[in-house]
């Protein structure tokens, strides 16, 4: 829409004075205006300070006719929203870093303004500065390098420059003001000068600082002074703001923040005179505060969230699945509207006003905006109003972390089950002082409160002994309990969820007692989400910081990984999602995490050896990761493959010829995943399947790959490639290994020596590798190593459906009619058991119930039925057609 310059100019000189006497004083940039030449006016209202030498009265005039042509800009919808924010942020920039050096310049004559540091926060900080907005900054200094004369102690000379500061902004003169400005944000601001010393500073936000002030340095910069000493200090505290693992106190303290919001307003909760657009429920408060604490809560792990601007928060919480896209969307429209509203009440008068008039005043602000009353505003502010409202209430009840309604277990066991008395005088003997973060007072206070219900569920499980232990050993390994502990006072799901690990799910339990961070994973809603696409995952472990090292890419992969993986295992065991599902989202993060560690890997190796042109490394993934359905215990099956002739060399500082080169780098690659660090491992990599196993090359070229398939590879290995998918490498590459698996597959072959050669390789597998245990869905005769011989022999035998996911393949072949059912029954059977059976024998009553939940089946004893009869159709189908009779173990 064309900006409309004379119905803005006149609803500027009816409706809002400040406005309309503007364009009195300053004809010349009413004239710009009307004619609307907005960039002249603007470059003109910025050169209204110049040629005055005295700071304070420049700015005020250069402060006064910005105002006037943003507020006309935007009310002929000239100016954006955010070009109006950014303008008024970028002018408390410029004022606060002149108002710096001339106070400096007094009293040392053509001194920089070094050593003396304007934070912006706020509003500042994000550059979204209303009309009438104060400035919040925080004023810090470095002893070392302020300049001062010979006799004024560094102390001394900050303080009289900043009281010099905020006279110059603050003080209204016959020119008005520049800013108001609000020195309440820094530390201790109760007892501390109004300039605090850079170590001070940072020993306070190190050592004391509350969760209000994290919450605030997050739309923290250096605007002003010494804005390099500003950024370096920033870098320096950087770890209190974005804290690796949660601090559950500091969350809580921001759950009661939000909850304060709320409890203070006192005027209308809707849109009325007197509705407050700021503080109000639905404001603009609230918007910000549902952004700052998802920030909070997830920005320590995730740097990619961490935006200063409030819609780019919003809009990199839903890219992360954090928020739902349509709530940043919403609450972002919300946020824009609330903010013009809040800009035409302070038009009016440059008043900092928030609240609706009443009567003529609400009819005319409304006019200001465009509307024809108050009404028809009220109506429109509604409709702004109303979805943040719903989405913060929403926020408020995140508290309420709960485990699924239905969950299974929830039944199981004696709610009012007693441990015996020796278990319970050890739990309580957990005070005597042998475990560090149960030695303060405050500590012993906060698991008295969850003695009772830690005490219940510890007896409800199925080694009660065992579970204690497992306690102790996360205890051993926390920092502090204190926070914890009151986490799971205020939160009996979260309660639950971790007594559930500890007690249901062995592997688990093993994994929080060696990372006891993991419990940040639940810490809300999103904990029972299904985690988003490849591209998503990997994107996630991408996300780093300014001058991350490889190291740290690698750490970065770990803890995505982990904390994913951990995240599916406690939606198994609460069955909130089907096991298939598990499974594939499995095949994903690892995917991910192959994508990304090669990359690393990848760029690493070029600093060294530089890179070969027209040539790059492939991933074949086999087995189930081929297939794209993972267990929590699967390794990695996969070949590394590389296109380009391998007579070439790299051009880096220490060439390698390419088969050297191409080795090495898949070498790193496996080391990138499988290493420990500082995080830990991934993944083991099984690189077996490759041409000529353990005795050959990681890697082969694409040439040599395919002879191999075509002259020296035995059935099984052609057997292995009906599962393979190409997971990594351009779009060229993975089209030229798709057409040579496709080649290699649909060769014909003798029916009879394909049939002898897949009954012998079983047989070997059978008496190598028995079966674990009566749930063993996968060495169990009759069980998913035998169904998969009989697809991939009628792959071979046929010639199609050379899929690699297999109950795709399970469709495209007559003599398999009904092992669809079996498939996915066994499936899911695997997926649960390496977590609530990890030793495949029958487990007791609580693991039980949910691996029949998992399973479909009614109870434990039908699913053991179920399983039963599903391998007895895959044994008649081997019968039908290799003539061979099954003996099924029972």
């Amino acid at each position: 829409m064309p900006a409309d310059w004379n119905h803005a100019l006149d609803r500027a000189r009816n409706h809002a004075p400040f406005l309309s006497r503007g364009l009195e004083r300053r004809p010349d940039l009413a004239e710009l205006l009307d004619q609307g030449d907005a960039d002249a006016a603007l470059a003109l209202a910025k050169s209204a300070g110049e040629g005055i030498d005295d700071t304070g009265l420049a700015l005020r005039r250069e402060k006064r006719a910005l105002a006037l042509v943003l507020a006309i800009g935007d009310l002929a919808g000239e100016f954006s929203l955010e070009k109006v924010m950014r303008e008024l942020s970028l002018f408390a920039d410029r004022a606060l870093h002149r108002a710096i050096g001339a106070a400096i310049a007094r009293r040392v004559e053509d001194a920089e303004p070094q050593g003396m540091i304007g934070l912006a926060l706020g509003k500042h900080g994000a550059g979204e500065l209303n009309y009438s907005s104060d400035i919040d900054p925080i004023l810090l200094y470095d002893p070392a390098t302020l300049p001062r004369r010979e006799r004024d102690e560094p102390g001394e000379a900050a303080q009289r420059y900043v009281r010099d500061v905020v006279r110059m902004l603050s003080e209204v003169t016959s020119e008005g003001y520049v800013f108001r400005v609000d020195l309440r944000l820094r530390p201790a601001s109760e007892v501390s000068p109004l300039a605090i010393p850079l170590d001070a500073a940072i020993m306070h936000y190190e050592s004391s600082a509350l969760a209000w002030e994290r919450a605030a340095f997050i739309r923290a910069r250096a605007c002003a002074g010494d804005v390099a000493a500003g950024e370096a200090f920033l870098d320096h505290i950087r770890p209190f703001i974005w804290r690796r693992s949660l601090d559950f106190g500091a969350i809580d303290e921001v759950r009661r923040l939000t909850h304060r919001i709320r409890d203070k307003q006192s005027g209308p909760s809707e849109p009325a005179p007197g509705y407050n657009v700021k503080l109000g429920r639905g404001g603009i408060r609230e918007i910000e505060f549902f952004a700052q604490t998802h920030q909070l809560i997830h920005g320590g792990r995730d740097p990619s969230i961490r935006r200063k601007h409030t819609r780019a928060a919003l809009d990199a919480l839903a890219a992360t699945g954090r928020i739902g896209a349509d709530d940043a969307r919403a609450l972002g429209e919300s946020y824009d509207g609330l903010r013009l509203i809040e800009h035409r009440l302070q038009m009016v008068a440059d008043q900092q006003t928030h609240a609706l008039p009443a009567g003529e005043a609400l009819d005319n602000a409304a006019r200001l905006d465009g509307f024809s009353g108050g009404s028809a505003w009220l109506q429109h502010i509604a409709s702004l109003t109303g979805p943040v409202a719903e989405r913060y209430d929403a926020l408020l009840a995140e508290d309420r972390i709960s485990v699924p309604a239905d969950s299974p277990h929830l039944a199981a066991g004696d709610a009012n089950a007693k441990l015996d008395h020796a278990l319970e005088e050890r739990v309580l003997g957990w005070t005597d002082g042998r475990y560090p973060p149960l030695r303060s007072t405050a500590a012993l206070s906060a698991f008295e409160a969850i003695r009772p219900t830690l005490l219940s569920s510890l007896a409800a499980s199925e080694d009660p002994e065992r579970a204690v232990a497992r306690w102790e050993s996360l205890l051993n390994r926390l920092r502090s309990a204190i926070n914890l502990f009151r986490l799971l006072e205020a939160r009996p799901g979260l309660m639950q969820l971790l007594a559930d690990c500890l007690t249901l799910a062995p592997p688990l339990a093993d994994a929080i007692a060696r990372r006891p961070e993991l419990v940040d994973t639940l810490i809300d809603r999103s904990a029972l989400d299904l985690p988003g696409s490849r591209e998503d995952l990997a994107a996630a472990m991408r996300r780093g910081e300014r001058g991350d090292t490889y190291e740290d890419r690698l750490d970065r992969i770990r803890i995505v990984t982990g904390e994913t993986r951990f995240a599916l295992g406690v939606q198994l065991i609460e069955a909130a999602h089907d096991p298939l599902d598990i499974a594939a989202a499995l095949s994903r993060v690892a995917e991910a995490a192959l994508e990304t560690a090669q990359e690393a890997a990848g760029a690493e190796f070029a600093r060294k050896h530089g890179r070969i042109e027209g040539s790059e490394l492939l991933v074949l993934g086999l087995g189930r990761l081929g297939g794209g359905a993972l267990t929590h215990e699967s390794d990695l099956d996969i070949i590394y493959l590389f296109t380009g002739s391998h007579e070439a060399e790299s051009d880096g500082e220490r060439p390698l010829g390419a088969t050297l080169y191409f080795n090495r780098l898949a070498q790193r690659v496996s080391a990138a995943l499988s290493v420990p660090t500082a995080e830990g491992a991934l993944y083991e990599v099984d690189t077996r399947l490759r041409p000529q196993g353990a005795q050959g090359p990681l890697a082969v070229s694409l040439e040599s790959f395919e002879r191999y398939q075509q002259q020296d590879a035995w059935t099984w290995e052609h057997m292995a490639l009906t599962r393979a998918r190409v997971l990594t490498g351009s779009d060229t590459a993975k089209g030229r290994v798709q057409a040579i698996l496709q080649d290699v597959l649909c060769r014909a072959r003798d029916q009879h020596s394909l049939r002898a050669d897949l009954l012998k390789m079983r047989a070997e597998m059978a008496a190598h590798k028995p079966a674990k245990g009566p749930l063993d869905a996968k060495l169990l005769r009759g069980g998913l190593v035998d169904l998969e011989f009989l697809v991939h022999f009628l792959q071979l035998r046929d010639r199609q459906g050379l899929t690699p996911h297999l109950e795709d393949a399970i469709t495209k072949f007559p003599e398999l009619e009904g092992l669809a059912g079996p498939h996915r029954l066994m499936t899911r059977l695997l997926v649960g058991t390496r977590l609530l059976a990890p030793a495949l024998s029958i487990p007791g009553e609580a693991p039980g119930s949910i691996l029949a939940r998992l399973c479909e089946a009614k109870d434990l004893a039908d699913l053991v039925r179920n399983f039963g009869e599903a391998r007895q159709q895959v044994a008649d189908t081997w019968k039908s057609i290799f003539d061979e009779t099954l003996e099924l173990d029972q």
